[in-house]
This record gives C-alpha cells, structure tokens and sequence, in this order.
C-alpha cells in the first residue's frame, strides 16, 4: 500500500444514511483460531476441520489483529462473523471518525498472498489457515472487503491485498485463490472496484462497490465492496487447507479488513451457474435442461421448485423444462450432514419469424435465377432489430441445428432454380428459430426495352447528363398494371440482387447513349426487368458562338441566325430568324432543333457614334517641333491622325513641325469621322533690317490665318516700341523712323482666342 497524501471526507456514495442514534459493530479479539473456525465460520457437520492456525500482530497486551464481530443491531450486512485487518482489530468498529492507519515495519507480509497477486513487499499480514474434509463437493462463504482507501484518487493507483488461498492438504499444488470478483480470475482490490473517481480514472466493476461510508458508519472504514461470495469445487473425503490472509502493500501505511459473514462457510453441491436473462445464458424455450447433484455414497435427495417440493424426485438428476428457483436438500449417507444446491432457471422464448417468399426475374428465361436473399432478412425477422443475423440454408435439419457448415455460402448472390429454404435467426442469448423461404420465377410479360431521351441542358454540350430517373417511371410502367415501384441499376445482376442502386439522379457514363435496367416490383416480388436505353440529344449549331454588333447612334441594326431551326425565340418578343433593335445591350435567340433541344446565342449589341472634335491644343513656338492635343467628344471607340497618313490610338502628337495641317477623329466601329485644319506656329529667333531685301523685317509665320491676332514688340526693359497685325509686313527694327540698336528684344503674340505668348529675338545690324 503506498502513502497518499490528500484525505477524502467528501463521499459521493454512502453505504449507511445518518441516523438519530447511531449503531455500531462491536469486536472481541480475544477468540482463538479455533473457535472463529467451528463457533463462528463453519457451523456445518458437512466438514471436519482441524489444525486451526492464526498470526497477526498484537500492537499491546490482549489486542489482536483478528476477531470475532457482531453487528450489534448496527445495519452492518452480516449479524456476525470474523474480521481480520491490517490493523488492531478493534479499531474496525464505528464510526467512521478517524484513519485506521498503523501498524509496524516489524509486521511481516506473507509469500503465499505476494505469489497469489504476483506482488511484492507486503507487511502486517494477518493469516487464519485451517484444515477441511468436506463430504461434499462444492464450499462456499461470503465475505466484505474494507479498506481505508476508499478516498482520494487512491482507488486509481493503490490497494492492499488479500486472498482466500485453498489446495489439498500436505501437496505441493499451488494455491488457488477463491476472492475473485464473479465470474472471472480479477481478484478483489480497490483499484478493480471502485466508482469513478473525478480528475482520476473510470469506473471499474462499480456494480461490485458497496460505497463510500459516512462518519456515523457501523465500521471504521472509508468504504467497502457489497457482499461478495467466495466458492470452490471440491472432492469429498479429500483433506484440503485453506489460509484467509490480508496485508498491506508496498508501506504499512492506510489499512484493510476483512469481514466473513458468521455461519456463511457452506459445504454444499453445486448445480452449475444460475441460467438468467439478465446473465445472457437462459435455457432456450422448447428445451429441457438436467441439474445433477450427484455426490457420492447412498444419499437422500429431494428436490424443490420456488420452496415446493417436487413430488417423486427423488433422484440425483432432475430435468427442468420451467422458469423456476430449484433447490436440491441432499443427506449425505446417515450422517447429519444435509448439503444444499439452488438455482435459478429462466426460459428466453424462441425468435418469432415469419414465412416468406422472394420471386425473383430470369431474364434469359432459362429456370435459373440468381436471388438475393438478404432482401427478405427484415421480413423473416419481422422487422425486430434485436435479432441477430440470418442464416440460409438448403436443408431443413441444418438448419434447425445451425450447422454453418452446411449453410449458404452466397446468400447476396444466391443461383438456384424455384425451391424451398431455410432460414434460421438467434436472439441475443443464441436462441434460434427457422422460417420457410419459398424461391420462385416471376412469369410476368414486360416490354424488351424502353429509350429515354434528354437534351443535354446543363450548359456544357459533351454527351453527359443528370437524367432524372424518376421521370422514366411512366415509360417504364407504361401499359403494366397500377401499383408496380421501379428501381435503377447499372446492370441485370445489379437488378438481380438489388445492389449498387442508382440515384434519382444519374448522368450516363457513356458518352450520349448507354443502358440501365429498371427492376419492376411488386411488394418484394420481381415483375420484371426492362433494359432503358438512356440518349443525349445535343443541339449545338455552326456557327452559333455569341457575337459582338455594332450600333451606331440614330439607326438600327439587323441581328440574325440561320433560318433552318424549327422555332425561334428572341428575348425582345420577335420568333423570327431575325429582328432589328435601336437600343444598345444584350439580346439572345433561343432556337430549338427536330428533338426540340434548344440552344441560346448571345448578342452584344454596343453603341458607337461619329466623333465630334472640339478644340486642338497647340503648343507653338517649340525648338523641337510643337506638341497637339486633339480634343473630343463621342461614346465610340476612336483613332487619331494627322493629315491622314497613320492613325494611331492617342489623341496627343508629339514634335510636329510648323505648319499647316488636317487633324482627323474616325470610328473604329465605322460609325463616322470629324476632321479640323490647325496651324503650327514659330517664330525667327533673330532678323538684319540693313535693307538688302532679306530677313529685313520680323514676323510670325502662318499667322495671316489668325487675322485678328496682334504681336507688341518691347525693348528688354519693357518698353513698348511698335504694334503689327497679321497682315502687316512686321517690325523693321526702328522707333519714329529711328534705327535701333542692335540687341535682344521682345514680343507679346495676343491670339484671337485670348491666348497670349511671350517670346523673344535678337536684332543684328
């Protein structure tokens, strides 16, 4: 047992409630081995004991580990009986107010309990052994385990130990140990039994937990296991040795006891494990089961039904074919010795199954059909889900004995010609029951095949789509009696066995045509099967991609298709090949073909005009040639030249010489064109007045064709010296007739439109 350091005073679970006036056991440890074996254990002429042992430790004079207890009207599930413990064993008497948690490093373990658990470093063992002949052949007694570690998360991780170790006397057999939970080889330890423990682990074998006690318990212990039964089978006139033992494990730290139940050590007969529903192994109805209590010698027996004797069974065997309690009182020989067998017999009724039939489709007519007999699994179970898995079989006794070995392998593909089967079905505690399955041939009369055409309308023309099987119903079942279903499937042995069923919607997995067959049925009979030949139809036209049109402002334009469809329809109302509109936007055909599978084209109809130029920027007198921005108006797509030669996509020139010239704005869209004459000016940048006919006046050329415009000449201190028009020859270089020097000079160039230039020149002499 290792330390824990946490106490747990908060118990979910309580084995004994508050009460007024609080009862509890009361212990003598002053008992010898011998009388807690034949005055407190075994109270039975059925066995002679003998060689009667105990060891514990006594922590002061006249205190033992080991005693004999009574319940003192405590509550406490036994009256009385015998405690052994890890600690003096007065203090296992209530309440549960403080932590039994002594003992002494001096207190040895013991071998046999460490060999028994496969543990090692027990202390403070406490041993009662003795010797038994039973003159029977089964021993029982009932026993509870306490321990202070019921608290805490040390039910995960920690528990003393103990054992009820039985083997022949003087033999060297190995123990056997009888404190194991039922029906099983787990021996009985906190950390097998126990609720679930918060922040620590799951509950394990919890049914076996009898709870946390409160303080006002009837022991002083912090929890306990229910009461439990320790058994064995034995021989009888065999002498056998038997050692109780508990110790703790791994520290002497937190302590356990042990209590048997007085009187509870019985040597009886064994009539085998009770036969319960709730045990998932009752006897089935319809069959007999036979208890033998057999021992050995002349005996009496008398056997008892729910505490009533069975008149006349007076033998060792009785046979039962009723629920019941039976009890089994045997006297052994002419001794006193009157041993006692019980148990518990309950009947499971037998699954209830129905009949059927399958009546499956042979399309090639020739008496064999393949059947999938897993189709009427819910019918012969009559839909109860509790029932287990059904087995089908070609011979009735086979079937009734459930011998797989003869069972049909191939029940989802089953090949035979029109017959009788079997099927046979447990409940859940392996009771069986069989059914007739009559297989038979449908001879009904359906069409060879039937087509089922679409028009391939999920917008992409390949030869695939989702036909809506359903809408083939009424193709199918054209012409057949009322009342028929339909199922899809991708072959005939799909059809057969109802497997690989197809959904309502299926796209074909052949490009534009493919088969599927349609299962016609009738309740779960097979009517018929109908091959349904499936077809894509495509429309899809030359020439019918969507299309760009052009309409230019104030007129219309003709939008038109070929004229070999059957119907047309416009989405601005016309029905003919063609329609004319005025307005911009998006206009679509949709034309249907002989299957009537239509198809949409799409016209983009943009509105485009003749451009309409309102200004050109100019920016003259530039020493590499002028820059122009045509500037415009217009809802078309445009292209820009100068004179005509090259147009290009920008309305801005660069570097164009002085000059005269035609700017044009055209449609790309031939919606029209608008054209403007422009003037590139400059200037001389110096002139000679010396009258010799040349350069002898200065002026701006090309600006005859701006009359209105004026140019003012200043000297370069501002002064104003002359004013000419376009018109005029120019300056000549002189003030009142009055030459003037020679020198740099400058001009304000006032345009028509009210634009003004600065410039300036040099005069040379």
């Amino acid at each position: 047992m290792k330390l824990i350091a946490t106490m747990f005073t908060l118990f979910v679970l309580t084995c004994y409630p508050a009460s007024a006036v609080a009862q509890f056991i009361q212990v003598n440890d002053t008992y010898t081995a011998q009388q807690l074996i034949e005055n407190v254990l075994i109270n039975s002429p059925c066995a002679n004991v003998s060689n009667f042992t105990v060891t514990g430790d006594p922590f002061s004079p006249g205190e033992n580990s080991y005693g004999y207890f009574n319940s003192n009207s405590s509550g406490f599930p036994f009256t009385d009986g015998i405690v052994l413990s890890t600690a003096r064993a007065k203090k296992s008497e209530g309440p549960n107010d403080n932590l039994i948690d002594e003992g002494s490093n001096a207190w040895v373990g013991d071998t046999d309990l460490e060999q028994a658990l496969n543990i090692t470093n027990t202390y403070n063992a406490t041993v009662l052994e003795f010797d038994f002949t039973p003159l029977t052949s089964q021993i029982s007694f009932d026993y509870i385990f306490a321990s202070e570690e019921y608290q805490g998360t040390a039910p995960c991780r920690y528990s003393d130990g103990f054992a009820f170790l039985l083997k022949q006397a003087n033999s060297s057999n190995p123990y056997q140990n009888l404190a194991v939970l039922p029906n099983s080889t787990l021996p009985v330890l906190v950390t097998n039994v126990h609720p679930d423990i918060p922040g620590g682990c799951s509950a394990i074998n919890e049914n076996y937990f009898g709870g946390y006690n409160q303080p006002n318990a009837p022991i002083n212990f912090n929890g306990q296991t229910t009461v439990l039964t320790a058994k064995a089978s034995v021989i009888p006139g065999v002498t056998y040795h038997i050692k109780l033992v508990i110790a703790d494990h791994e520290n002497i730290r937190y302590d356990s006891a042990i209590f048997l139940g007085g009187g509870s050590f019985n040597v009886g007969t064994d009539l085998g494990p009770d036969r319960l529903l709730g045990t998932n192994n009752p006897i089935c109805s319809g069959q007999t089961y036979t208890l033998d209590a057999t021992e050995i010698g002349s005996n009496t027996y008398r056997w008892f039904k729910d505490n009533n004797l069975i008149v006349g069974a007076t033998n060792p065997t009785y046979t039962v074919s009723n629920s019941g309690v039976y009890r089994v009182e045997i006297t052994l020989g002419t001794t006193s010795c009157r041993a006692v067998g019980e148990i518990t017999i309950e009947y499971s009724a037998l699954p209830v199954l129905s009949n059927t039939t399958i009546v499956q489709c042979d399309e090639d007519r020739d008496g064999t059909t393949l059947y999938n007999l897993s189709t009427v699994d819910n019918i012969i179970k009559n839909n109860d889900s509790s029932l287990g898995v059904v087995t089908y079989y070609e011979n009735l006794m086979a079937a009734q004995n459930q011998d797989t070995t003869q069972a049909i392998v191939t029940q989802n593909a089953y090949q035979s010609t029109p017959k009788t089967i079997y099927a046979s079905v447990s409940n859940t505690y392996g009771c069986s029951n069989v059914a007739s399955v009559s297989l038979q041939i449908s001879n009904n009369t359906v069409p060879a095949f039937r087509d089922f055409e679409s028009c391939d309308l999920d917008g992409n023309i390949d030869g695939f789509y989702a036909f809506n099987l359903r809408n083939a119903d009424p193709v199918i079942l054209s012409g057949l009696p009322a009342g028929l279903v339909v199922a899809y499937y991708p072959t005939i042995e799909d059809a057969l066995l109802q497997t690989n069923l197809l959904l309502s919607f299926f796209t074909n997995t052949t490009q534009y045509q493919m088969y599927v067959y349609a299962k016609i049925t009738n309740g779960p009979d097979c009517y018929g099967i109908v091959p349904l030949h499936l077809y894509v139809n495509n429309n899809s036209p030359d020439n019918f991609e969507d299309e760009t049109v052009v309409l230019c402002k104030g007129t219309t334009v003709k939008l038109e298709v070929a004229t070999t469809f059957n119907s047309y329809q416009w989405s601005n109302g016309d029905t003919d090949y063609t329609t004319e509109v005025n307005l911009a936007g998006e206009y679509t055909v949709t034309v249907a073909d002989q299957n009537t599978c239509l198809a949409t084209k799409r016209f983009n109809v943009i509105l485009s005009e003749a451009p309409q130029i309102t200004t050109v920027d100019i920016e003259n007198f530039e020493e590499d040639g002028s820059n122009i921005l045509i500037n415009y108006t217009g809802v078309g797509n445009y292209e820009f030249s100068i004179n005509g030669n090259t147009f290009q996509e920008s309305p801005y020139f660069e570097n164009v010489a002085p000059g005269e010239y035609t700017v044009l704005v055209r449609d790309k869209r031939n919606c029209g064109e608008d054209f403007e004459k422009i003037y590139v000016l400059n200037y001389p940048k110096y002139f000679t007045p010396n009258g010799d006919g040349y350069n002898d006046y200065w002026t701006i050329e090309n600006l005859k064709r701006l009359p209105n415009s004026k140019i003012s000449i200043f000297d370069r201190l501002g002064k104003f010296l002359f004013q000419f028009s376009p018109s005029q020859k120019g300056w000549d270089g002189t003030l009142n007739l009055k030459k003037l020097p020679a020198t740099d000079y400058w001009f304000v160039l006032s345009l028509e439109n009210n634009t003004t230039i600065r410039g300036h020149f040099a005069l040379k002499r």
